[in-house]
């Protein structure tokens, strides 16, 4: 990812979460467009992985 439209990237998410409280609808048809396999892996992996560090940071 270029880190240059990393702001553009913010800017656009927050635009969408606005317009899906305005219209749940088309928020949910976007939600279920972004939704990959990909991005589903990638987010089960680093729930885990911040799940086990904090779990290891605990018990220290």
């Amino acid at each position: 990812m270029n880190l240059g439209k990393l702001g553009d990237v913010v800017v656009g998410t927050a635009g969408d979460v606005a317009g899906s409280v305005v219209d749940p609808k088309a928020g949910l048809g976007k939600l279920r467009s972004a939704i990959t396999p990909r991005a589903v892996a990638l987010l089960a992996g680093g729930l885990l992985l911040g799940y086990l560090v904090a779990r290891s940071r605990r018990r220290s």
